[in-house]
């Protein structure tokens, strides 16, 4: 004998006046958003807008601040093969003359050393233009990349806060306080490291200038 099953249909009335207040609820969050009361605020969405402009062109200037060191990099290593290139030059001639060394020649080794000093001079103090370029250039990235960051979390404190956000406040860069005993302890060696491209040329100039005097007496 089969057993006879009865099928129970369970009807869940839909509650309108629920799904009307979740609705109501949803457009007062959209409303209350922090972008929507920017929207509604003429201005708090000027001040974004300006605000957002200004973080447009801190780009574009950064950009070129970046543009602007990779070519004075690329010049200042131009200029040091141009260096050395001279100087391999210088040498090997040196070497062919010393072959052919006369009482006369070794008298003169003046002459050559102060060839290569000369020369040596003039590329050095281009080197140091461009190298006092690049710190200039340095030093100006890193104060718009400094403005750009404090204009970026105004625009976020803006953004977060909506129309309870301050429109005096101005975007501020926090610079931390050095005492003169820091200053005085690192500065050498910021200067040093600044410069550390003109040192060497120089000390190489100096290993140079007896050389010339070796290869031709010697």
């Amino acid at each position: 004998m089969a057993d006879s099953k009865d099928t129970h249909i369970v009807e869940i009335p839909i509650d309108e006046e629920h799904q009307q207040r979740k609705l109501s609820n949803g457009i007062s969050v959209i409303q209350h958003h922090p972008l929507m009361e920017i929207s509604q605020s003429p201005g708090h969405l000027l001040l974004l807008k300006l605000w957002q402009r200004e973080e447009e062109i801190f780009a574009r200037k950064i950009a070129l601040k970046e543009t602007q060191l990779d070519n004075i990099k690329r010049e200042v290593f131009q200029l040091c093969c141009f260096f050395f290139a001279f100087h391999g030059i210088f040498f090997t001639l040196l070497f062919i003359s010393s072959f052919h060394r006369e009482e006369p020649t070794c008298q003169k080794w003046w002459v050559p050393s102060f060839l290569s000093l000369s020369t040596s001079i003039v590329i050095i103090c281009f080197v140091q233009l461009k190298l006092f370029r690049y710190v200039k250039v340095l030093s100006q990235l890193n104060r718009e990349r400094s403005d750009n960051r404090a204009l970026v979390r105004c625009i976020q404190e803006l953004r977060m806060k909506g129309a309870s956000f301050d429109l005096s406040k101005e975007p501020q860069t926090v610079r931390r306080m050095k005492s003169s005993s820091v200053e005085i302890k690192w500065k050498p060696l910021k200067w040093c490291s600044q410069n550390l491209v003109t040192i060497c040329l120089v000390c190489f100039v100096g290993m140079v200038f007896p050389a010339c005097k070796f290869i031709l007496c010697g």
